[in-house]
């Protein structure tokens, strides 16, 4: 099933809404060359993409190949990590962009748009109508089930996955309830029941088998097994797709175990991504290698550019850059802060329990110590941190 297909690669970088980098520029016209995008002449993608962008041309109000342009620009996003994607998705959408009511598949894509911009309500807004009108859709149902989960939301979430099973892949909702399941207290059961699942499964499509990996790999770092989650990370890599979120995921897992050399070989082409160049700066500084401060100082110019832009999908990113980087703790505190509100993921809340621990501050990050209880996360590693806070006086 195609849209199936499509569904896995959608849920891989809506795993990592909030780590983009700046916001897209819309152009004003199709004839607007803004920058030469890195595709050769005789690139797949480029011919592809420039065949879509001639027969809109030709035929404007055509919203069937508008869609496709614009899913072919956002999927480029995960893959390249570039977010001028989004902005030329928009662009494709533009004669149905400020409808109530759009076409089903531009609303959807409408829904993907807002929701990496943090405009989750307006996503899930979307998202409502798309279902009410057709409740088995699955990428609509994939989408909302995200949502709700980046946002904790998880009998919501748990409810659109359980939809998914039944309308879409069965193995694809299995690992959205897996999801759901690893962040509220049943992470080793979750990964027992998807593993199965995945190591007996002999069709499923390698932008499926990714996601799955990654949802696995994810499961097994919950348990504090990394050595798992490595072997998970790698099956993932091995199927040649370039992702994004994997090349982070994978890279925060060698970081943590001191291996930045590997996250330098791994990382050091793909200055482009935010949040790759922040694991890379990472990596550099542990090896004092010399061009750790120019990576770092290209780093910290983006960001300064995106909050003068009063951007604010980068604020977990940049509270990182702060606290490790700049030694602002007092900053990163503020901006795990401002990000918890319209994200509470794992990785959302380590770095807002580090801030508040850095700055000795353990009433600021209440929130988070109420969420740990309230979710019965099984996360070593925050548990940790939350102990170190509960003991500052």
């Amino acid at each position: 099933m195609k849209r199936i297909c499509h569904l896995a690669a959608l849920l891989a970088f809506l795993s990592c809404a909030g780590q983009g980098s700046a916001a897209p520029y819309v152009p004003d016209n199709d004839g607007k060359v803004l920058e030469r995008l890195p595709f050769k002449a005789n690139d797949p993608v480029a011919r592809e993409l420039g065949s879509l962008r001639a027969t809109l041309k030709r035929n404007p109000d055509n919203v069937q190949v508008a869609t496709r342009l614009a899913d072919r620009y956002y999927r480029l996003v995960s893959e390249e990590g570039d977010p001028r994607y989004l902005g030329y998705a928009q662009a494709a959408l533009g004669p149905w962009w400020n409808m109530q009511s759009p076409p089903e598949d531009v609303q959807i894509l409408r829904a993907s748009l807002r929701q990496y911009r943090h405009d989750f309500s307006g996503a899930v807004s979307d998202l409502d109508q798309v279902l009410s009108r057709n409740p088995g859709n699955a990428r609509a149902l994939a989408l909302r089930a995200i949502i709700h989960i980046v946002q904790a939301r998880y009998v919501q979430g748990i409810e659109d996955c359980q939809s998914l099973r039944k309308a879409g892949d069965p193995l694809i909702g299995l690992g959205c309830v897996a999801m759901v399941e690893g962040l509220t207290g049943k992470a080793v059961s979750a990964y027992a029941a998807l593993n199965k699942e995945v190591s007996a499964a002999t069709s499923v499509s390698p932008e499926n088998r990714l996601w799955l990996e990654i949802r696995l790999a994810e499961l097994a770092e919950r348990q504090s097994l990394p050595d798992v989650a490595e072997t998970h990370f790698k099956k993932a890599i091995a199927l040649g797709i370039n992702d994004t979120f994997l090349l982070a995921a994978y890279a925060d897992l060698l970081l943590e175990q001191r291996r930045a050399a590997e996250v330098v070989n791994l990382l050091k082409d793909r200055q482009q991504s935010d949040v790759l160049l922040l694991r890379l700066v990472f990596a550099e500084r542990e090896l004092q290698m010399p061009s750790a401060k120019e990576r770092a100082d290209l780093l910290g110019a983006r960001y300064a550019a995106a909050q003068m832009r009063g951007e604010t999908v980068h604020q977990q990113e940049e509270a990182r850059f702060a606290l490790a980087v700049q030694n602002d703790p007092r900053r990163a505190l503020m901006l795990a802060q401002e990000n918890w509100k319209v994200q509470r993921e794992p990785r959302d809340a380590e770095i807002y329990l580090k801030s508040a621990i850095a700055m000795k501050d353990a009433a600021s990050a209440q929130p988070v110590l109420e969420w740990l209880e309230e979710s019965r996360i099984e996360d070593r590693k925050l548990a940790s941190l939350a102990r170190q806070l509960r003991s500052i006086r």
